[in-house]
Formats: C-alpha cells, structure tokens, sequence
C-alpha cells in the first residue's frame, strides 16, 4: 500500500459527507505505519466502540469507508472467522462490520458488510508463517498467496461499496 497523508485518508472516504470525513479520528500512530506491509489501513474509533474506519488502495487511489459494527456480534463469544485474512489460527475477536454504500444507494439505506477482525489486524495475522503440517510445505508461498488473497478481498469489499468497478 502507498503511504498516505492525514488528508489523504481523508479524502478517501466515500459513503459519508465531508463535514463528517474532516472529523473523523485518524489512526493511532499513522507516523509509525509500515505501508509495505499493509493491504489496507484499519481502525476503531476511541470515542464510538462501534464505529471503525478502513482504507484500501484501488487502482482508482484510496477508498475509505465508515464501518459499524453490528451490537449483536460485540456481544457474542462464538468463535467466528474473518471473511478478509480468513485466520483460523488464533482466536480473535471477528465482528459483523456493515457499510452504507457510496452514493444514491446509500442515502437509500444500502448497505454491505464482512465479518473482519475487531482491530482490523487482518495485515498482521496473513503474514505469520503457517506452522507445516506435511513434507514439501512452502511456508514462503503459502503467507504470499495470504497476503495476495486478504489484497482481493479488501478490493471486492470496497468495489460493494462503491457500487462499482475500481
């Protein structure tokens, strides 16, 4: 993922108005983001538990999109796993995140959503080495076919919505 300026992330966003991007927490320690190892930049917001904030590089630039997290999945102890990094490895808290679509559809109340991790460290979690479990196992492959993999999925999610091809 490129790097991206506090105005940037911004500007991304695309199913909320201006006044309310302008307002919206950046994330804790951009400063600090390792951009190389990032397929979207994600967070919570500290005032609003179920609210959270991510940005996917397209090829059409950045696309950020406002999240709440649905109040049943905050509740809920049954182990679920993320739709984005898709880990079965460790357990984690992986919630019902919907998104009010871009546009006129959104206005209307259209929305989408995932089961994605609670902290969005989905970038994290595809990048730990599988432990081998037979003979001729490439670990290397397996946690770049993750990264590629978690990179698709973040785009379809954002191409939903934008409600159209980016």
């Amino acid at each position: 993922m490129e790097s991206l300026t506090p105005e940037e992330i911004r500007e991304s966003f695309v199913n909320c108005s201006r006044a309310d991007a302008a307002e919206l927490p950046l994330p804790p320690g951009l400063h600090e983001v390792d951009w190389a190892r990032r397929e979207y930049l994600g967070w919570r917001d500290p005032r609003l538990p179920q609210r959270g904030y991510v940005v996917i590089p397209t090829d059409n630039g950045a696309v950020g999109i406002v999240l709440r997290a649905s109040e049943a999945s905050m509740r809920s102890h049954t182990p679920t796993m993320c739709g984005w990094c898709q880990d079965i490895h460790l357990v984690r808290d992986v919630y019902f995140w919907s998104a009010r679509r871009a546009g006129d559809a959104g206005r209307k109340g259209d929305t989408v959503g995932a089961h994605v991790c609670g902290s969005f460290e989905c970038t994290e979690n595809v990048r730990r080495t599988p432990p081998p479990h037979y003979v001729g196992f490439d670990a290397e492959r397996v946690v770049e076919d993750q990264i590629a993999g978690l990179g698709e999925r973040v785009r379809r999610f954002a191409q939903a919505v934008v409600g159209a091809r980016i």
